[in-house]
């Protein structure tokens, strides 16, 4: 039986107050300078360009906003001015619980901090986060929703919880193949997800730094893996950090639906591309979703369960 605890109304949140920081751009290579600040309830999140002025400044953290999904996830102004690697700094906001704010970025990319999530948590944590007098609402999931380009694929189904499944496949054998499902609740995202690393390989890599690309990359903010071995220094911090990894790109991209999900996420090479593409395939049909007033017990974490294929089934319970 559920509880009276258990069933009482989700508020959406905010930050308790202004907090910034400085970083370098992965790909600019450039010092970016970001201030993240409170907003009233319902309004989202919202990127503010503060190089440049007037109405383009403004860019919406939305699905149809999302402009290019090479490398990173790149979101324009109706007016045509872009913002760039914004996935990991969604992540964080998504696994945090933060609905609305205002985040003023000086400059074309959102600063890559140590190539995780985790330091934009401890942002959170230093301004505090408050409730607001609204109800988060979510995007319930209806029917299952599938897109694929050859053998990547990506879907949502049906659920009352949020979990993600991932599975990656990489020639490297210091990558290989990986798989992981969570059931994502309270404490999961910054417990399991947040601190792993963005990664590439070391001839990609250089391929970059040829096209003037990924000047600010480094072993700082990424992990770089040449052919069996994993360049940095310290190992890894989780010993499948790249579909750790894959997951919190994941966590960031679906969270530019504008709000959180109710749906189990499974993706088989999924990107960016067809992260974005998926929610672009929900959003096209009313009959695939609805918009529900969140409850507590919807962000218990559920174990994934799968059958002998290893494919995602509906989260239990």
């Amino acid at each position: 039986m559920t509880n009276a605890k258990e069933n009482r109304t989700v508020m959406q949140c905010t930050l308790k107050s202004a907090i910034s920081c400085t970083g370098l751009g992965l790909h600019s290579g450039e010092k970016v300078s970001m201030t993240l600040h409170p907003s009233a309830p319902d309004t989202g999140i919202t990127f503010r360009r503060t190089d440049i002025a007037g109405e383009g400044a403004e860019i919406p953290a939305r699905f149809d906003a999302v402009c290019d999904t090479r490398m990173c996830t790149t979101v324009a102004s109706p007016k045509g001015k872009t913002l760039s690697t914004i996935e990991h700094l969604m992540a964080a906001l998504a696994g945090a619980g933060v609905d609305n704010a205002v985040i003023e970025v000086g400059g074309a990319e959102v600063p890559i901090m140590d190539g995780s999530a985790a330091p934009f948590l401890f942002l959170f944590d230093c301004a505090g986060i408050q409730e607001q007098d609204a109800p988060r609402r979510a995007v319930r999931v209806l029917k299952t929703v599938t897109v694929k380009d050859g053998d990547k694929t990506a879907s949502l189904t049906p659920s009352d919880h949020f979990s993600l499944d991932f599975e990656i496949d990489f020639a490297s054998p210091a990558v290989a193949s990986q798989a992981l499902a969570v059931g994502m609740g309270e404490g999961v995202f910054k417990d399991e997800i947040a601190r792993a690393r963005t990664f590439g390989f070391m001839h990609e890599v250089e391929a970059l730094w040829a096209m003037g690309l990924a000047k600010g990359g480094s072993l700082d903010n990424a992990v770089v893996v040449s052919g069996d071995k994993v360049l940095n220094e310290d190992g890894l911090r989780f010993d499948d950090e790249f579909v750790r990894h894959k997951i919190l790109d994941a966590v960031g991209d679906l969270y530019l639906a504008g709000r959180p999900l109710l749906a189990g996420y499974r993706g088989v090479r999924s990107g960016h591309a067809l992260n974005n593409q998926l929610l672009r395939e929900l959003f096209s049909d009313s009959a695939n979703f609805e918009i529900v007033d969140m409850t507590a017990d919807m962000l218990v974490a559920r174990p994934v369960a799968r059958d002998w294929d290893g494919e995602a089934v509906r989260a239990a319970g």
